[in-house]
């Protein structure tokens, strides 16, 4: 079933595990990966049974890192017909990357990664955050609903633009699921976020861009989808939506609406989708981009 009713608050020991666990998981993908502009080589995806690497080269073959959220597994299959896995529990982010370190090795792959998590505010190195971990399986295939959902809309949404699109992919950084459509244009130099080098950020963020996606909340702000401009436009903010859903958050800099207020409507992908194109509507049009890149014409 689709756009099925999510834990919010309830999930969130198991939204902060998954968080730091694909972190680790992501960092393997960005060390042994070719460099793709914008960090696109380093992301994950979601597959049909939770979130990918897709193949990572190794070697002269390849491997994949996949949480199947539905097994409770981390698994790990290669080209050599290695498949090895590591059981998903309530385990510190100490103990998982202990673990994950051990099943690298025996499945005879050696990869350094820089040890720490970016993008949050307790930004622990990986072997000293000891804390009691948590994880409940139901809140973790919730997850994988909400992401599914998002998924399929977010790839019409992207399928419409002609010009220069992202794909639809998992940042472990955030942990949110995105598309970005990009103008053409240079941006001016990004101020960066949180525990991550700016470089990283300049590099994300060299292009003027129009993204969008799903998160699962933290805070106050349960489980959302977002659409920003970068860098904003003047009025953006305080633009009507008119007959779409969605408020601006000023302390997030994002347009918002609930994944529950549109799971509760009589056609969420509609509702979602006319989020989405009001939202880069909107922002397009006050920052003068040319919009013939959209609307590419569907040939079946």
């Amino acid at each position: 079933m689709s756009w099925e009713p999510l834990p919010d608050r309830d999930w969130a020991p198991t939204i902060r595990s998954l968080h730091r666990w694909s972190q680790v998981v992501g960092k393997v993908r960005m060390a042994l990966a070719a460099p793709v502009n914008h960090w696109w080589h380093v992301t994950l995806y979601v597959s049909a049974r939770g979130l990918t690497t897709s193949p990572i080269p190794y070697r002269g073959g390849m491997f994949e890192l996949e949480f199947d959220l539905h097994e409770g597994l981390l698994r790990l299959r290669s080209s050599d017909d290695r498949d090895l896995s590591i059981r998903l529990e309530p385990l510190s982010v100490a103990d998982f990357y202990g673990q994950i370190r051990d099943l690298l090795r025996d499945a005879a792959i050696d990869v350094r990664i820089w040890p720490v998590p970016v993008e949050v505010e307790d930004a622990i190195p990986f072997a000293q955050d000891t804390a009691p971990g948590g994880y409940d399986p139901a809140h973790a295939r919730a997850l994988h609903g909400a992401l599914i959902d998002a998924h399929r809309v977010l790839t019409q949404f992207r399928g419409r633009y002609r010009g220069k699109a992202s794909p639809v992919h998992f940042f472990w950084g955030g942990f949110d699921l995105a598309t970005t459509r990009f103008s053409g244009r240079p941006a001016p130099r990004h101020p960066g976020v949180p525990n991550c080098p700016r470089w990283v950020m300049e590099e994300a963020y060299s292009d003027e861009v129009s993204s969008a996606g799903w998160w699962p909340g933290s805070g106050d702000v349960g489980p959302s989808f977002y659409s920003y401009m970068y860098p904003e436009p003047a009025g953006y903010r305080s633009a009507s939506l008119a007959t779409a859903p969605g408020a601006y958050h000023q302390l997030l800099g994002d347009f918002l609406v609930p994944y529950q207020e549109v799971a509760r409507t009589g056609d969420p992908d509609a509702t979602l989708l006319a989020f989405l194109e009001a939202t880069y509507s909107k922002g397009a049009r006050l920052a003068n981009w040319d919009r013939a890149e959209e609307m590419a014409p569907v040939r079946r």
